[in-house]
């Protein structure tokens, strides 16, 4: 096994696992952390977990093309039963684990799951909740215990019992998990990927072995991995990026997988992980910097005074990467001693000593970010793609950064810009089609291309810039198409601003409305003796208007004047999936706010309005609703 490895048409993902198992052996291949300790699994106990869980997946009567969902954590488990699921010649679809009843009712009916693994409590009572909605739902497979000793459902299955079975059919039948094993071809398919669907019901995309495969290998030919290294996973197994880097990448390079203990200790376990390779969307990196930002200004003058030099000559360093330009000497040796003394520290304390490549995906990372972060030493590269293809398709050079593109093509991969403004994509990485969608299929797969719904360009030298989805470019007052999501991405650059939904398509003018960060913006209010108890309250004070009216001004200094926010309102909660408004890729659903708060959209134009009454309710995760009544403020921005 190696970064080299050829890619044939009988090439399948568990035969990769099954030639990495034997070539790392007792090698670490996931470290996850529990109750503070990290557990070390090699690639042998990997194997064995697998094979017992295969071949139980067998004896319950799982079969070729045989649908198997699972939601949970990310933790080796998972990893474990999606393996096994392939190595029977089934097909794995995950959930995200924050997934209402009727988004997991939707995905385990139309996918035709036959057996469902749940890490816990919580994902069973989702999986018992949907069952009779779900007739081919045969068995419920479940792993922690915690909660569970009352539960007696009959479909109801424990891992280590479904383990030993396998184990008995593997004493009886010893040959049969390499048979298994051997029969799968390239073409077979290997996921059943849901797509996040910001407009209707997701479609659930089939991606075969040969796809996740040749996406992995074209990957690495950019970035080579080593065994050796470390990789830390946090993003939802339900998330293509996530299969990409974990599946595809883990198996060819044999690097180390790492699980943080809880999703909500993720930067915390960063530093005891160190990883030399990270995947992550844009709201990470966000809330990376916003955690920067704040202790800036928490922290006494001297230290923001060597802070603001050490990045300052960060920035100076980053500004000759991206322009390809040598770096005077005066500014090497500034850049080394600003190294030493401020941006090796900044580095450490996101856990990001060890990083060789750090990727933003599946939403756009505002420059104001990329700069910020390759200002710190950090080599972080934008990605483009989307599950029909894998993941990925489009990937900076390490030597040909640049924070306004998202890189050139992967090799073997051919893109085309439709007179339109489409990007149009073709490799070996494009799926097989929609699952039970034939006129969604043809739509998309056209003429031998892929069509991305995106706009954008390329530039002289094959860069791609990435402009918006299609349906969401807006039209402003002068007839020139913008995007509102590069505006959004600009004012969360702002360590006060978790969400920004930018209004303007065909319209008079701009707007936003605006999400705080309750946390950032409630320390900042205490340190000034602004009283407040809920985010409501917070959001409404006159200085919180007045910070992100400053915010907003300084984002509208780089815009044409068209595109500059004229109004804005601060809503009164955080933008949520559980209520619709993201999608589970934490994408906003435009068109659904727009219904849901017409009435906001409505005063935000309205001439004289100064202030919009809510009344309206938030559905939370374990069902409850509860009744929200407010007014909100209307400000303008000075110009």
């Amino acid at each position: 096994m190696s970064n080299t490895i050829e890619v044939t048409p009988d090439l399948t993902i568990p035969k990769a696992f099954v030639a990495a198992a034997q070539q790392f052996g007792d090698k670490v291949a996931l470290r996850e952390k529990e109750f503070g300790i990290w557990r070390a699994i090699s690639w042998r106990e990997y194997r064995a977990a697998v094979r017992k869980i295969a071949l139980g997946l067998y004896q319950l009567g799982i079969r070729k093309d045989d649908k198997v969902v699972l939601i949970g954590d990310n933790r080796p488990e998972g990893l474990f039963a999606e393996m096994a699921t392939l190595c029977v010649g089934g097909v794995a679809v995950w959930l995200y684990q924050e997934s209402l009843l009727d988004e997991v009712q939707y995905i385990v009916n139309h996918s035709d799951g036959r057996v469902m693994f749940c890490e816990g409590q919580e994902e069973v009572d989702k999986a018992l909740a949907i069952k009779a909605q779900c007739p081919k739902l045969e068995r419920i497979i479940w792993d922690d215990p915690k909660g569970m000793r009352s539960y007696d459902d009959p479909t109801l299955m424990r891992l280590d019992d479904l383990m030993r079975r396998g184990a008995e059919l593997d004493r009886q039948q010893p040959n049969l998990f390499d048979e298994l094993v051997a029969q799968g071809k390239g073409d077979d398919t290997a996921l059943l990927f849901y797509t996040s669907g910001t407009t209707s019901q997701p479609k659930g995309a089939l991606l075969s072995h040969t796809n996740m495969l040749k996406m992995g290998q074209n990957m690495m030919r950019v970035d080579p991995y080593a065994p050796s290294e470390d990789f830390v996973s946090f993003l939802p197994f339900a998330w293509i990026g996530e299969q990409m880097m974990s599946l595809s990448c883990g198996l060819m390079a044999g690097f180390t997988i790492n699980f943080p203990e809880e999703p909500e200790t993720v930067l915390e376990d960063l530093r005891e992980i160190g990883p030399h390779t990270m995947f992550s969307s844009a709201r990470l990196y966000e809330q990376m910097a916003r955690t920067l930002q704040v202790k800036y200004t928490d922290a006494s003058l001297l230290k923001r005074k060597v802070y603001e030099w050490g990045l300052d000559v960060g920035y100076k360093m980053a500004d000759a990467k991206f322009n390809k330009r040598e770096p005077s000497a005066a500014t090497k040796l500034q850049g080394k001693a600003a190294d030493w003394l401020v941006l090796r520290t900044l580095r450490d304390h996101l856990g990001l000593s060890r990083i060789k490549n750090a990727y933003s995906g599946g939403s756009m990372l505002s420059p104001d970010h990329f700069k910020f972060f390759h200002a710190i030493g950090v080599n972080l590269k934008q990605i483009y793609g989307q599950t029909e293809i894998s993941g990925i398709s489009v990937l900076h050079r390490t030597d040909d950064v640049r924070p306004d593109t998202v890189g050139q093509p992967l090799p073997e991969t051919e893109l085309t810009i439709a007179p339109d403004g489409e990007i149009l994509e073709r490799s070996a990485a494009v799926f097989k089609g929609y699952y039970k969608s034939p006129d969604e299929t043809a739509q998309t797969l056209r003429d031998g291309w892929l069509h991305s719904g995106d706009k954008g360009f390329l530039t002289a030298d094959g860069h791609l810039v990435f402009f918006d989805r299609s349906k969401d470019v807006m039209t402003l007052s002068d007839g020139r198409q913008f995007s509102p999501v590069y505006i959004e991405s600009r004012l969360k650059f702002s360590p006060y601003i978790k969400d920004a939904w930018v209004i303007g398509h065909q319209r008079p003018f701009v707007t936003a409305v605006m999400a705080i960060d309750y946390a950032v913006v409630g320390e900042w209010a205490e340190q000034r003796n602004i009283a407040y108890t809920t985010y409501h309250e917070l959001s409404q004070q006159t200085p919180v208007y007045e910070l992100v009216r400053d915010a907003i001004a300084r984002v509208n200094t780089d815009l044409p004047e068209p595109a500059r926010i004229k109004r804005f309102l601060n809503l009164y909660k955080e933008f949520d999936a559980d209520d619709d408004e993201l999608t589970r890729t934490r994408k906003l659903r435009r068109a659904f706010l727009e219904e849901k708060y017409k009435d906001i959209v409505a005063a935000l134009y309205a001439p004289h309005a100064e202030q919009v009454h809510i009344d309206t309710s938030i559905n939370y995760e374990d069902g409850r609703v509860v009744r929200i009544k407010a007014d909100l403020r209307v400000m303008e921005v000075a110009k």
